[in-house]
């Protein structure tokens, strides 16, 4: 069954890789002509250099030919969802889309399962979410994720076509817990990031990821998600990785910002957006969450890292 990964980023040339070298028969699609002309002569991923591309890895960037493979898996950042579902002439339905974005759209402040259900109707959405980086799982390290799909029956289907030797898929019936996991823990990430550029040490961060979580649960639940869904790898596990290394991007634009460096801003971090729109949401909803009202903050400029701390610190004491 034909597989094409929409999307030559970091994280969808790798699941290409993982699974063109597992015996799938996968296209890598990307935007950009010349540097997907690069990749299929040096057969080097650009952003994952070091990495060679498997001869059997077929590198395109006609979109309408890729989206005619069996099952599309979407691995563009979260803000460019619409604009690609939109591009996307090839008839969809009936056919599996597997978003493998981690974030919420500023604009409508939907996850990706929500997006491409308006977008391609007659489509099956699903989740592809859970602690990872990139470069393990091109590496042919161990890697578990979460598969996430209202439909049991196309759930099933696509864990088996995905699965291989090194990446092990576990089904989840919660596609909204799955995403939102997946989209807030970049944000508490950041969150932690600064904690650290600033120099307030591993206990405050245990604090913020604690804290963070809580309100990754409160959101989540107010928005129909199932609790066990967050406990899972979509959201503790994807946040015991990305608030404690220096791989995630999000953790490293909160260490710029927590030491008053400049981040560099062509790296695409979800969870910047992701902030924003969050707040947005819970303003909206009337859900408390402060500090994902301070990372966007923080992330806009507005405020200091100095007053992000004084802001959590000095809010009312409660239970726990």
């Amino acid at each position: 069954m034909s597989i094409a990964v929409l999307g030559a980023g970091a994280f969808g040339s790798a699941l290409a890789i993982a699974l063109v070298r597992d015996g799938r028969d996968v296209t890598l699609w990307g935007r950009d002509t010349g540097a997907i002309a690069q990749m299929r002569e040096n057969r080097r991923a650009v952003s994952l250099p070091d990495v060679i591309l498997p001869d059997a890895l077929k590198v395109s960037s006609d979109l309408d030919a890729a989206c005619t493979a069996k099952t599309l898996i979407i691995a563009t950042p979260a803000q460019t969802l619409p604009s690609l579902l939109g591009q996307i002439r090839t008839p969809l339905a009936g056919k599996p889309l597997v978003a493998a974005c981690k974030g919420l759209d500023l604009g409508t402040w939907q996850g990706p399962s929500r997006t491409i259900a308006d977008a391609k109707p007659g489509a099956f959405p699903l989740i592809l979410t859970g602690p990872s980086f990139a470069i393990d799982i091109a590496a042919g390290l161990p890697t578990a994720l979460t598969l996430a799909c209202a439909d049991a029956d196309i759930c099933i289907t696509v864990q088996k076509q995905l699965s291989t030797r090194t990446l092990r898929l576990y089904r989840s019936s919660d596609p909204v817990g799955a995403e939102l996991g997946g989209a807030l823990k970049n944000v508490i990430a950041i969150a932690c990031g600064a904690c650290i550029g600033a120099g307030l040490g591993d206990s405050a961060r245990a604090a913020l990821m604690t804290r963070g979580f809580a309100e990754m649960q409160r959101l989540a639940l107010a928005l129909g998600a199932q609790s066990d869904t967050l406990m899972g790898l979509s959201g503790l596990g994807d946040l015991a990785l990305t608030c404690t290394s220096p791989q995630s991007r999000n953790y490293r634009l909160g260490l710029a910002l927590g030491r008053g460096d400049v981040f560099d801003p062509s790296i695409t971090v979800e969870g910047a957006a992701t902030a924003r729109a969050v707040t947005a949401l819970a303003q909206d909803r009337g859900i408390d969450l402060p500090i994902c009202a301070t990372t966007a903050a923080l992330t806009e400029h507005r405020i200091s890292i100095t007053d992000a701390m004084d802001t959590l610190l000095s809010r009312p004491l409660k239970e726990e």
